[in-house]
């Protein structure tokens, strides 16, 4: 299913999905909201195809408890407010079972107070350690958070005798909160952080600020926090710049989209990264091996695009719920969540999830894989 086919088979899903009030009251209704659409479609293009792709499967397997899935779903950019309207519409309206969506941290804490006060599950596909830390009873999410990139990148650096650093982040959530987490746990890894800028999300050139840096003395390496284009802008100025110190980015642009928008300023970039990145370059006794080559298999064929960690969020979301509605035995919303955070041994694309009471990721720096952008490509290095 490649080009015209795939955009076909997405505008036929939307127009299901867009008429929630004709899905018949037998099916189990999931709900998402996404940002397929603005500067973070990079996220939600790939979770959104994810989550119909797989439901369709699913469905045509049998369904779950011998019912239908049905996705409910709606584009809110990156806007909290209208996060805010499509989850009370989800929960009130559409009266989903529940939600797996939230592409970036904003749109998805704008939804917290709204599913816990509902009580309906709801298992977020946005970064930042702010989602589940503390523990809120509804609330889960699937990604490596920033605080797990914070030290497994300041692990790489350890290891390769870095001691001072500095740090460029961007101004929206994910940034602001990868820069805090940054500097929180920078010392526990003998790093200190000797330089500290910042850029908007509409600034197009990060000159000025790695000027700064530049200029900063003793600075062994970069560290960039952000997502969208602003990465690809600073790993180019970076290089146009001569600056030689190691540049690392974040989780935040795990997607051969970074490769593209950098172009040959990449090589040479190191980031954490999920398995799936590197799926033919796992071992083949890592457990992980078949569930990531499953997923990109079906994903390049059905899409006729290059698989994308964000896709991969959606697909443990995705899949964690019906494992827990299986456990269940029903969509009761209490047995549901409790099943999801007794969640142990689920093999995803982003690790082995182990969740408990105290822990609503259930991921640990294991998950993360060091990676290295050389000659356009991903190539593992730990």
């Amino acid at each position: 299913m490649r080009g015209k086919h795939v955009r076909a088979w997405l505008a036929a899903s939307a127009v299901a999905m867009a008429s929630s009030g004709a899905i018949a009251a037998d099916t189990i209704k999931i709900g998402s909201f996404l940002s397929v659409t603005g500067p973070a479609s990079f996220l939600g293009d790939p979770e959104l195809k994810t989550l119909q792709m797989y439901i369709d499967q699913i469905n045509a397997e049998g369904g779950v408890l011998g019912k239908q899935l049905a996705l409910v779903h709606y584009d809110v950019g990156v806007d909290a407010d209208n996060a805010r309207t499509s989850t009370k519409r989800l929960l009130e309206d559409d009266q989903v079972d529940v939600i797996v969506g939230g592409s970036t941290t904003g749109t998805t804490m704008a939804a917290v107070p709204l599913v816990e006060r509902a009580g309906v599950p709801f298992i977020s596909l946005a970064g930042a350690v702010v989602i589940i830390e503390p523990v809120k009873k509804w609330v889960f999410k699937t990604p490596h958070t920033d605080r797990m990139a914070a030290q497994k990148i300041f692990e790489d650096m350890k290891a390769r005798d870095i001691t001072k650093v500095a740090l460029i982040s961007g101004t929206g959530g994910f940034g602001k909160s990868g820069r805090a987490q940054s500097t929180a746990v920078a010392g526990d890894y003998g790093i200190e952080i000797v330089a500290d800028e910042t850029y908007g999300p509409k600034d197009t050139d990060m000159t000025p600020q790695l000027t700064k840096i530049k200029n900063t003395d003793g600075v062994q390496a970069v560290l960039n926090f952000g997502f969208g284009q602003g990465p690809a802008i600073v790993t180019k100025n970076y290089k146009q710049l001569g600056m030689t110190a190691p540049l690392y980015q974040s989780h935040g642009v795990a997607s051969k989209k970074y490769i593209e928008l950098a172009g040959d300023a990449a090589n040479g970039v190191r980031l954490p990264g999920s398995a799936l990145l590197v799926a033919d370059k796992l071992a083949d006794d890592d457990p992980q091996k078949p569930v990531v080559i499953g997923y990109q298999t079906m994903y390049e064929k059905a899409t006729g695009t290059d698989v994308s960690t964000f896709g991969g969020h959606a697909y443990d979301g995705l899949m964690i719920a019906v494992e827990a509605m299986k456990t269940a035995g029903s969509t009761d919303k209490e047995a549901v969540r409790a099943a999801i955070e007794n969640t142990q041994g689920f093999v995803g694309t982003g690790g082995v999830v182990n969740m408990s009471a105290e822990d609503h990721l259930g991921l640990d720096l294991t998950a993360f894989r060091m990676l290295e952008i050389q000659d356009g490509d991903w190539v593992l290095v730990d």
